[in-house]
């Protein structure tokens, strides 16, 4: 008989942001009051699991994520450098409060090529590392669950692969909110399903569901 075995990959929640930095791998971005609530909620909704491994980016954010789920199950996470948050040429640049980088024609340079992307880590390689992840997640948790709490734009382009599906898309499009998890579910080896629900829909602003400023894909000129 397979054995059943089921990793979700959480988004962290709502970072505190006022200025609408696009922040990527930039230390010092923690979680808003908001975001701690998401994440206490995640806990509240799957903490009674059968969950026996958590894995995070090392990241501030997707600690203070996972941070009531451990609680709740008494575990503690590996740090694994492979769900860390997409690479970007725009770290750094302000997309909100009335400002947009991409307005400066020094910045076009880099959106040559949106199939790769040219404005930062490929799309490959941000879904072989973390592909890879959670093969180690999926067998560390073997007849169990396990979490993997890491960012949009890698949880999107990992169900993007394992969906067939191409990586270039609209970051607005992507269906994985603050909090959301994104789950794979193996009979031994192999998936059989992808499932995907929202902890914490409902304490996400109306008009703020899609990509935030962490993303490694391209920015939106708004804050969404």
């Amino acid at each position: 008989m397979a054995v059943q075995t089921t990793v979700h990959l959480l988004r962290h929640g709502e970072v505190h942001n006022p200025t609408g930095v696009l922040y990527g791998r930039m230390p010092g971005f923690v979680l808003s009051d908001l975001g701690r609530r998401m994440a206490q909620r995640v806990a509240d909704t799957i903490g009674d699991r059968d969950i026996t491994h958590v894995r995070i980016s090392p990241l501030d954010r997707t600690r203070e994520t996972a941070q009531p789920l451990l609680d709740a199950r008494g575990l503690e996470p590996v740090v694994d450098e492979r769900v860390v948050e997409s690479w970007s040429k725009f770290e750094g640049e302000h997309f909100g409060a009335g400002r947009n980088a991409l307005k400066h024609p020094a910045n076009w340079r880099h959106l040559w090529n949106p199939f790769r992307p040219s404005w930062g880590e490929p799309y490959a390689e941000i879904a072989a590392r973390m592909v890879a992840a959670v093969a180690d997640a999926r067998d560390a948790a073997r007849g169990h669950e396990a979490v993997v709490v890491s960012h949009q734009l890698p949880i999107w382009t990992t169900r993007l692969h394992v969906e067939r599906r191409r990586f270039l898309h609209d970051p607005r499009q992507r269906q994985c909110t603050l909090c959301s998890l994104t789950s794979l579910h193996y009979e031994d080896d192999r998936l059989v399903r992808l499932t995907y629900s929202e902890p914490a829909g409902d304490l996400i602003p109306v008009g703020d569901r899609s990509a935030p400023f962490s993303a490694g894909g391209a920015p939106e000129e708004e804050r969404p």
